[in-house]
């Protein structure tokens, strides 16, 4: 039978907040290699991924095409099922059909309203749900099980490492996503997702230095919880799982003047871990 496939996805986090972390459970896979997100936003990260591509290396003195070659090629090795190569993508260019047609439940668990079963991304799997909460990949563990009979693909889209970092009654600014906007603004609200907390003189101020550096630091200790909660999955993953762990996009905090992602053309927003491999024994 072919192996169990989770593919987990860290919301936002950054290849150095990754690697900075203490996270004993993840690294049993190895180290993270920094890679390069195909898009900086979530939504259209998460399409790539879900044709079967990974973050990828940026190779020099390479035809591009060839990459996407190898990425899809490399799925035969992964979950050890011959022929899966690029002409299996074929029409549809769907990860989840594929492994439906080679007799996969595809159940998918996603954290961010944009990944919401209402939209295009959630075809073809059998059970996908957004989460009530955004920071609940340990409900979303609780949930998880495993078949003798029958091999499961797990999508799962961890909020944990997306702003705010967990954090609560904090004095930081509620920034608005896609659908915060888009209520506020039909509510006559017209701050769209920009920053507007009070400098303490009424006006609007963007986060200083100080505040940037702290907001990195928790994205990497929420890595840190992110790896104790994968502890139980990894426990209960059978001892031929594979897993995927990396990042759809990156997080900026600061740098050339950016914060978050999105329309920010920066590598910091770019940049992301990936690592991959069986479950370690």
């Amino acid at each position: 039978m072919a192996r169990n496939l989770v593919f987990m996805v860290l919301d936002s986090c950054r290849y150095d907040s990754f690697v900075q972390a203490h996270k004993p459970h993840f690294d049993r896979f190895g180290a993270a290699e920094q890679r390069w997100s195909y898009a900086s936003w979530t939504a259209p990260s998460h399409y790539s991924y879900l044709m079967g591509l990974v973050p990828h290396h940026s190779p020099q003195g390479v035809y591009a095409s060839e990459v996407y070659k190898q990425d899809f090629t490399a799925w035969m090795s992964r979950l050890d099922i011959p022929d899966l190569g690029f002409q299996s993508f074929i029409p549809q260019l769907s990860l989840p059909k594929l492994l439906k047609d080679n007799g996969y439940r595809c159940i998918g668990r996603v954290s961010m309203p944009v990944l919401n079963s209402f939209t295009l991304i959630s075809k073809f799997f059998d059970d996908y749900k957004l989460m009530s909460n955004h920071n609940d990949f340990s409900g979303m563990v609780d949930e998880i099980e495993f078949t003798p009979d029958r091999p499961t693909f797990y999508f799962l889209n961890i909020g944990e490492t997306h702003y705010p970092y967990m954090l609560k009654d904090s004095d930081l600014p509620y920034i608005l996503g896609v659908h915060g906007a888009a209520k506020a603004l039909a509510a006559g609200d017209d701050s769209g997702g920009r920053v507007v907390h009070s400098n303490g003189n009424g006006s609007a101020s963007f986060f200083d230095a100080d505040k940037l550096e702290f907001l990195h630091k928790q994205q990497i200790r929420c890595v840190e919880y992110v790896d104790q909660v994968f502890s139980r999955l990894v426990e209960k993953a059978p001892a031929d799982t594979y897993f995927m762990i990396m990042a759809d996009h990156g997080e900026a905090f600061g740098e050339g003047g950016y914060f978050g992602h999105g329309p920010v053309m920066h590598e910091a927003a770019f940049s992301v871990p990936f690592l991959e491999g069986i479950r370690p024994s």
